[in-house]
This record gives C-alpha cells, structure tokens and sequence, in this order.
C-alpha cells in the first residue's frame, strides 16, 4: 500500500515507534501510542492496524532475540506454545473480518484494569519461578492459542495478557515471563501481518522505517529487564494496563456521544 507523507512526519512516527518499542518490551501496550499516531497522520484504520503489526514486529523481534541471546528464553522448549500462539493469531485476523468486536470493547477495559491490579496485588509476583499449574503442552494448547485468538481478533493489552498467563500457570517469575511473553508476541504479529498483507492493507515504506524505531526501543527495553526487574516491570504493567483502561472507555464514550 503506497501512502506519502512527509520526512517531518516520518521522523516524529519513527520517534513515536522507538518510545513504543521501549514500552512493549518491558510491559506492553505501545500500540496506545502507535496506531493513533498512524491514524493521526492520515491512514485508513485498517491500514494503520496492518501497518502497525509491521512495525510491532520488528520490536517483538528484536526483544525476543536479546533474551534468546541471554539465555531467558530456550526456543526448543517453546516450540508447541509458538506454533499455536501462530495458529491462533491466524484464525483470530480471519475471524474479526467476519465478527462484530462491539462485546470486546465493552469488556476489555475491565479486564486491564483486573491485569494491572493482579500486577498491583497479587503475592505471586516476583523474580523467582514458583508452582507450575499447566504443563507446558497443556500451556500451549490454552493460553498460547487463546491469547494468540485474542491478538488476531483484536490485540490490545496482549503482551500482559501473555505475560500474565506465564507467571498465573506456567510459574514463571517476572523478568522470565516478560522475556517469553516476546517470543509469543511476535508469533502472533507475524501470523496477524501476513493475512493483513495478503489483504494489501500494509504501507511497507513508513512501517519499515517505523519497525527500525520499535527495533531501537525494544532493545533499549530489554536489557532494562534484565537489569532491573519487577522493579520496572511490574509499576509500569500497572500503569500501562490503567491507560489502556482509561483509552478504550473513553473511546467507547466518545462513539456513545455521537451516536
């Protein structure tokens, strides 16, 4: 998809991904920042949706492969959980082309208000792993998929609602549910981009200057996680999760008001 804009406006998007791709590193939600930008500069929703899993792949990528790197995440013990976090992704962007999201809508500002107060409260939080409750291939056919369903059919929040599931079934302390939650995004943004790119919806141009951003960010992020922790971890899921909350109902009261 061809879309012109100027190098003033690029370089304020790429600005934009880098601070995104810092955010979705360590607790998710840098689509709050992204996509409104690309609607901002003048892109179709559904181009600035297509366009916007681009570049959060570059992000996803990148964070993944430092914590691989580092020895936080084993690829071969992930194999089922990235598959099927892929399938249902897939299924997920074919699905919303046929169904109506008004319901999740409604819901999902109280479900991330629920995530950042789990994050806020719960005693299950901290670096070390505890009781597993799922198996991993257990792991795999149900939260991987059902997350993976949720981010082809809708998206926001995925990277807490993965990192979530890691540390309430699989028994992962913080920094290592973080760093696998990232290996499970960027499954699912992989599955979503190719269905949004079949469709012909993606600016390639201004997403691959973008996905650079997201590069940048999500590396300066990931160490942050190494190094820091739940320390950062855990305050900025809450807040990320309060401003999703607060994003989607007032966006939700604003189409009431017009209506």
């Amino acid at each position: 998809m061809a879309f012109e804009l100027s190098h003033e406006l690029i370089a304020l998007l790429f600005a934009v991904a880098v601070m995104a791709g810092f955010i979705d590193s360590i607790a998710g939600g840098g689509g709050l920042l992204t996509i409104p930008a690309l609607m901002w500069a003048g892109l179709p929703p559904t181009a600035a949706l297509a366009t916007n899993k681009l570049q959060a792949c570059g992000g996803s990528f990148f964070a993944s492969l430092y914590f691989v790197r580092k020895g936080m995440v084993k690829l071969g013990e992930m194999k089922l959980a990235i598959l099927c976090a892929f399938i249902g992704s897939a299924l997920g962007t074919i699905a919303v082309q046929m169904i109506d999201t008004a319901f999740l809508e409604v819901l999902l500002p109280f479900l991330m208000l629920a995530i950042g107060a789990y994050f806020l409260f719960s005693k299950k939080i901290s670096e070390d792993d505890r009781h597993r409750v799922l198996t991993p291939t257990l792991f795999a056919f149900t939260a991987a998929l059902a997350v993976g369903l949720y981010d082809g059919f809708f998206g926001p929040g995925t990277g807490s609602f993965f990192a979530l599931a890691f540390v309430s079934l699989a028994g992962f302390g913080l920094a290592k549910a973080t760093a696998h939650a990232k290996v499970l995004n960027f499954s699912t943004n992989i599955a979503s981009l190719i269905f949004f790119a079949l469709g012909g919806k993606v600016a390639w141009m201004l997403g691959g200057f973008m996905l650079i951003g997201q590069a940048l960010g999500a590396t300066l992020g990931s160490r942050l996680v190494l190094t820091k922790g739940s320390k950062i971890i855990k305050p900025l899921v809450v807040v990320m999760s309060i401003a999703m909350s607060v994003k989607l109902l007032s966006d939700q009261y604003e189409l009431f008001y017009w209506l």
